[in-house]
């Protein structure tokens, strides 16, 4: 769990994904149009992907992955993501990290 929280806390804008998952995919694409670049962790070709998957459910994820972490802070997972576009709370958490948010 240290590495998972270690890695969120690094950069503004987190994102642990896999590359085969259409639903982080979905993730990444939004944050592309948003105009926001996350870092980007893909677990499945991560030595330690398995440990850091089980951490995330630790964290209190739904699901693995995608896993969305803003300023050190777990937002969730894509329907979190999606709602919270959708009420137009992302835009604003966004903005420290994209001058165009």
């Amino acid at each position: 769990m240290d590495k998972v929280t270690r890695l969120a806390s690094e950069n503004g804008l987190v994102l642990f994904s896999k590359s085969s998952c259409c639903l982080c995919y979905a993730v990444k694409i939004l944050f592309q149009e948003i105009g926001v670049t996350p870092t980007v962790h893909e677990l499945d070709t991560d030595p330690e992907g398995r440990e850091m998957e089980r951490a995330l459910m630790r964290l209190g994820c739904s699901a693995p992955v995608p896993a969305v972490f803003i300023g050190g802070k777990l937002v969730g997972s894509t329907n979190e993501v999606m709602s919270l576009h959708l009420s137009g709370g992302l835009i604003p958490l966004l903005r420290p990290y994209h001058s165009m948010c």
